[in-house]
């Protein structure tokens, strides 16, 4: 076998003895990363994910000014009205708002932003906010101690997490887009530098991963209790079916990982190919491609969960 087919090998291996007292595990939490929508109303596209069956979402971090993004109580009606809930929110780090700056408006702009995340995200019933720690985009180093400047500004927001009981979910990024923490591995030595409780927890991408991870299943693994949430997206971030990720062994890694339980989550969050995706978020939507994305996606990743379930069950 090749090395990653050791490796799955392993995992399925795992999967397969896990699965002997428990050969029907709780189906794993399906979450929708709306940001990606572009400009279509919430409303829109609450209601094309449950009529596709995605019980949570993951809503665009949007609060970018005070008088700016989601109004929460708005929000909140809307879901309700669909029995929809709020996995969590996706931050958005741009030059703007860089933790790790050097400038140190663009510092305080990060903090206040976050401030401003975390007040909503508490107020939906988040469970998680997705943190950056350099700008999406920026994939060429500031200097030698970015990665310091964005530890000790993340710092002074820690306390913040605390108070609201969102998790900080740090993400690394493709060294394409950003240029410090690519891998898990990083995740884990930026969390370890910060040295806050409340600074814990890991946003995982499958798209990012395939490009940084010697192996996704085993960096799943890795990442372990810390991981509340995996983006998903096929090999060429369309939609899942439509590439070459290997899902099964994601799937396995996932369950394997306890993602059945609690408030942990797989997030659809298929952008398309290209560089900084952040455009995206304000492109002209056209309802039945996002139908095709969300139907396709939704059904492709239940066939293919049922299937390993069955297959590594012995039934």
């Amino acid at each position: 076998m090749q090395n990653f087919e050791q490796k799955n090998e392993r995992i399925r291996a795992r999967f397969r003895d896990w699965l002997q007292p428990n050969p029907r595990p709780e189906a794993l939490k399906l979450s929708w990363s709306n940001w990606g929508f572009g400009m279509e109303p919430l409303r829109q596209s609450v209601e094309r994910l449950h009529r596709f069956g995605v019980s949570y979402i993951e809503l665009h971090g949007n609060h970018y000014g005070p008088g700016l993004g989601y109004k929460a109580r708005e929000v909140t009606e809307l879901l309700d009205a669909y029995g929809i809930r709020v996995s969590g929110i996706c931050g958005m780090f741009s030059a703007d708002n860089d933790l790790s700056s050097n400038r140190a408006i663009h510092r305080q702009a990060a903090l206040d932003y976050l401030q401003r995340e975390l007040e909503f995200a508490s107020a939906v019933g988040a469970a998680y906010l997705l943190v950056v720690p350099g700008a999406v985009g920026r994939p060429d180093k500031y200097d030698d101690t970015e990665f310091e400047r964005s530890v000790e500004t993340l710092a002074l927001a820690a306390d913040g997490f605390a108070r609201s009981g969102v998790k900080a979910a740090i993400e690394p990024i493709r060294s394409a887009e950003v240029s410090f923490v690519h891998t898990v591995a990083d995740a884990k030595r930026y969390i370890a530098a910060v040295g806050h409780p409340a600074i814990a927890h890991i946003n995982g991408d499958v798209f990012h991963m395939q490009s940084e991870e010697a192996h996704i299943g085993e960096a799943i693994l890795e990442a372990g209790e810390r991981l509340v949430n995996l983006h998903l997206a096929d090999s060429n971030r369309s939609a899942l079916g439509e590439g070459s990720i290997d899902l099964d062994t994601i799937i396995m890694s996932l369950h394997l990982a306890g993602f059945g339980q609690g408030a942990r989550f797989a997030s659809f969050e298929p952008l398309g190919p290209g560089g900084a995706p952040y455009p995206a978020m304000y492109g002209k939507p056209d309802p039945e491609r996002l139908d095709r994305l969300v139907g396709d996606s939704v059904r492709y990743f239940r066939e293919r969960e049922s299937a390993v379930v069955a297959a590594y069950s012995g039934e």
